[in-house]
Order: structure tokens, then sequence, then C-alpha cells
């Protein structure tokens, strides 16, 4: 039977309402393996970012957020992580990173890094050591190990499966099962475990004695399971994104490991900042994480999902404004990441969930893309931008088999397996080896033509996604109705058409296939497409067809 939470949710003090640079920074996701490579080994790594981040600085960002670099056998393209204070060979060195870190600072842009605490490698020395020691082994304790059931033990000890297909056990050659929540070659740490608690705690300062300005928590909604491990009951499907509590996520006891690493980062001021990655039934359970005392912020992963369809979106952006208004948390707005299918595409087919297979309507999906990107950046609180959708980057769906490195491609029944798409490298230059991503080629092959949608073919180009990006940030940066807040006031609009005033500011959006004439709520300032639309004498403009405009009131 599914697990429902009917616990009280842990007493938190009155909604903050302090100041913080999240409150409304613009935080670009670079995936180190596919933004920039300076060796020419066909892998990115740190010194290609260090030698990009003046175009970070350039298009208007406040922060960047680095997926994970650590040593790793990238059975799951680094969030197995062997060692949480060593860098990847592949990547570069501790030196680099440092050096990194130390020019973002230079250049105005914070640094978020990537933490996975929820599982390890299986090449971490504790859980080698657990192995090699065997049952009984107090290594063992920090992690799930469990005798199996039937009658030698050769069944699975619960009825858990794997959010990347099959089982969420593996048997061991002694005989003891351990679980994984995802791939065999991640598995779980026990945090009811004192030692896991203290480890992560060395980490989080390792890191912030370093001088990185906060941490990007994987899967913070797994770290507690539900005592006894109990199954789940026949039937019941696990997905990411569910709308059930499962046993193995969103328990309430996650909420005092992050009360206690708020606390740690108090330590050190109070501009460092936890961001959850948090899948949850609701916006209001998302809210949990981010009550005064814990996270700074949670990905909407809502809003993330939700369909370029007007009626939607409101519902979702009401529901986000409201759960996060008595915490006094930031509202967050993402439309890409690395684990989904890029927007482009998703808005250039119908209605089909986070991970598409087909490419849609190309033409279609961009323009919707710019529309809605204008659209999330008008909205209060902090936005999340993926790398290489400011360039209107389509997901790569033809792939060959041969070429596909995502681990749940290889397991049945799993998440989709074709998250490869949203990871291959950008490009840079219109020629060039990779487009210019490195001198060398890339580790997942580029389409034909990828140069074409590259930084050097769009700068300068006033039609281009680019520009539009670097135009819609600098407004957000300078006009003063725009970022941190938690109120929006809707206008009336016709069916299909988003209107919403903030101070000085207004926003029409139109989700429908067709010109709507509207009266306009002031000067226009910024349109996803085409020039700004003119005002009529009547005071009524026509807004096009999938198109956001940004006005001046």
């Amino acid at each position: 039977m599914t697990q429902h939470l009917t616990a009280p949710a842990p007493t938190a003090p009155a909604a903050d309402t302090a100041p913080g640079w999240w409150r409304d920074a613009v935080i670009y996701q670079v995936y180190p393996r596919s933004f920039a490579d300076a060796d020419g080994d066909g892998m990115g790594d740190l010194p290609g970012i260090r030698a990009r981040l003046p175009y970070l600085r350039e298009l208007g960002v406040d922060a960047v957020w680095l997926s994970p670099f650590y040593a790793s056998p990238q059975a799951d393209a680094g969030y197995d992580v062997a060692d949480y204070r060593a860098i990847d060979p592949m990547f570069g060195t501790l030196a680099d990173a440092e050096a990194l870190i130390a020019d973002a600072r230079a250049l105005g842009l914070r640094t978020i890094v990537d933490l996975v605490p929820n599982h390890s490698s299986d090449q971490h020395a504790w859980f080698r050591q657990a192995l090699a020691e065997g049952p009984g082994s107090p290594l063992r304790e920090r992690y799930h190990f469990r005798p199996g059931k039937g009658t030698d033990g050769e069944l699975p000890p619960n009825d858990w499966e794997s959010i990347f297909g099959g089982p969420a056990w593996t048997r061991t050659e002694d005989g003891e099962w351990y679980l994984h929540l995802f791939a065999p070659e991640q598995p779980d740490f026990n945090w009811e475990h004192p030692a896991v608690r203290d480890e992560f705690r060395s980490i989080l300062r390792f890191w912030l004695d370093i001088g990185v300005d906060g941490f990007r928590v994987d899967v913070a909604h797994g770290l507690i399971k539900a005592e006894g491990l109990p199954d789940i009951g026949a039937g019941e499907q696990v997905k990411l994104l569910g709308n059930e509590v499962m046993p193995f996520f969103d328990q309430d006891g996650v909420h005092a490991v992050y009360r206690d690493w708020r606390a740690l980062l108090a330590e050190y001021g109070d501009d460092r900042v936890l961001v959850a990655e948090a899948w949850t039934p609701t916006v209001e359970r998302t809210a949990h994480y981010v009550r005064p005392d814990e996270m700074h912020q949670a990905f909407n992963f809502q809003y993330l999902s939700t369909y370029w369809d007007a009626e939607a979106l409101r519902e979702v952006i009401d529901a986000s404004l409201a759960a996060m208004r008595p915490v006094g948390a930031p509202t967050t707005w993402v439309l890409s990441n690395h684990d989904v299918t890029r927007h482009a595409t998703r808005f250039a087919n119908p209605p089909g969930g986070t991970q598409l297979r087909t490419p849609g309507d190309r033409a279609l999906g961009l323009r919707r893309a710019r529309a809605a990107t204008l659209l999330m950046l008008a909205l209060p609180g902090s936005a999340y931008v993926y790398q290489g959708e400011e360039l209107g980057l389509p997901d790569v769906t033809d792939l060959p088999d041969e070429v596909r490195q995502d681990p749940s491609y290889f397991r049945a029944a799993g998440q989709d397996g074709f998250r490869d798409g949203c990871r291959v490298p950008i490009p840079w230059t219109v020629e060039g080896p990779s487009a210019g991503f490195g001198p060398g080629g890339s580790w997942l092959p580029q389409p034909a033509g990828w140069g074409e949608l590259s930084v050097e073919a769009q700068t300068g180009d006033p039609s281009s996604t680019l520009e539009l990006y670097r135009a819609a940030l600098a407004v957000r940066r300078e006009h003063p109705g725009l970022g941190a807040g938690q109120e929006i006031t809707w206008l009336d609009a016709p069916e299909g058409v988003l209107a919403f005033a903030r101070p000085e500011f207004a926003c029409t959006a139109n989700t429908t296939g067709a010109p709507v004439r509207l009266p306009a709520p002031g000067r226009p300032l910024l349109a996803s497409q085409g020039a700004a639309p003119a005002v009529a004498g009547d005071g009524t403009f026509e807004l096009p067809a999938d198109t956001t405009v940004w006005w001046t009131v």
C-alpha cells in the first residue's frame, strides 16, 4: 500500500522575509560534460568552463550551478560519487575547481555545486570496505544491507523498484542485499546512522571553505526511508514525478537533516544557500523544504512539467506562489534541466510529459519556448536556465542507440532513458571541431548544422534567441518591478491568454495558435517574437500567437 504522510510538519519559525541574493537570482546550470572542453578529449571540463565564464557574465545571469564533477566511475554521469572531496580527472583537478570559483567571484558570479547525499558510488571507500568485510561489518550499517526473503534469501527484502527500472535491491556474493533507488552502482546511504550525518557535515565545510556559495542537493526528498522499509503494494508504479508519497521519498525525517545543514551554513554568513531537488506530490509539500530554518530554495517541478496552456499555467503559478507565501521563501521557476527533454522540443509536440522521443514542429516549439521564457522571467522569484536553452537548442531525439549513455536506457520499465538528448554538447562556433565545444570531437555526437545555432551565429542578431535572453536578463536586472516578491495581479484576458501586473510592469502571454486583440496595459518593452506590438488609437494591440510581451506601466 502507498504510504501517505499524516504526521504534522515540524514547527518552523515565522516566515523568512530577510533579503538575500537568491531571492531574485537567475541561476545558470552548467552540465560540465557538455559545456566546454579545454583539452580536446571530447569531454567538457573545469578549465573549459572557466574560460567561458565571461560569456555567462555577459549573458546576465547571477550564479552558476555546476552539476557533479567529483571523482566517479561515471555509471550515472557523475551522480555516483566515489570521493566527495576530489575532482574526477576527466574534469580536471581541485586546483582547477578553486580557480574556477575564484574567477567566477571576480566576475560577480556566485557558484553553486551539486551535492549527492542520497547515495554514493559502489566504488566509495565505505561501500567497498563493507563488501569486503561481509555480513556484520559496521560499514554495512552506513548503507541499507538486508537479508533476503524466501527459503534461501533469494528474494529481495521488499518490493521497491529502482527509478531506473528493475528491483531496487542487488544481491551480493555473500547473500545479503543492498538498496539502490537508482542504478546498482549507486547504493543508498542509511541516513539514520550518525557517521553518515557527520561525514556530510564535513563535506559541506570542505567546499564552503574553498569558497562555494551554496549547494544544489540531489534527491533531497530521498534521504530518509520509512521505518521498517515497508512494501509498497502490488500494482503501484514507482515514478520520480508521482502524485503519491512513497516510503522512500518525502519522509518527514529529512527536514531534521536540512535544519542541521542550515545552521552549519549560517556559520559562514547569511549569503550561502541550499537548493532542494525535491520531487514531491504537491507544491505544498515542496514548501516544507524551504521553511525559514531549512533550505533557501526548492525547484518547482510542477511548473516545469506544465504544458504551454494558459489555464494550466495560471493554476500552477497561483499554487506555487500560495505555497511559498506562508514560509516566506522565493518561488523558483524552471523550464529545462539535464533530466528532461528541452522545452523547445516539449512545446513542439502535443502534451506528453517531460521526456519525449519525437522532434515535433521545430519552428512552433522554438516560438513557444521563447514565449515561455519571457513569461518565466516575469514571475516573482528566482529562475533557473539550463545551458543551451538561451540558444533555443532542441533535444537531439535521433541519437543512435549505440552512442547512448543514460543508464536508465539500459534498464527496462524505469525512466524512458532518453536524457542523452538534452546533454549533447552545446555549440559555440559555426565551424570547427565539435562546433567550438573543444579542439576535438564530443562525447555525444552533435547533429548536422549544430553550428548554425551556436553562440557565434546568434551573437549580434537581434532576432536570435540568444539576444532575446540577453535583452530579457538586462531588463530584469534593471526594472524595479521584476525579480523578488510574492505577488502578481491578474488582469482580464481572453481565453488562452495570461495577463498580469507587477509594480510598474505587466506581462501578456498568448498560448493559443491565433492572434488575439486586447487592451494594452502600458508601453511595450520587449516581445518574444518580432518587434514590440503597436498600440492602436483605441488603446488595444494585437498579441500574436504563442507570443509574450513585457510592458512598462
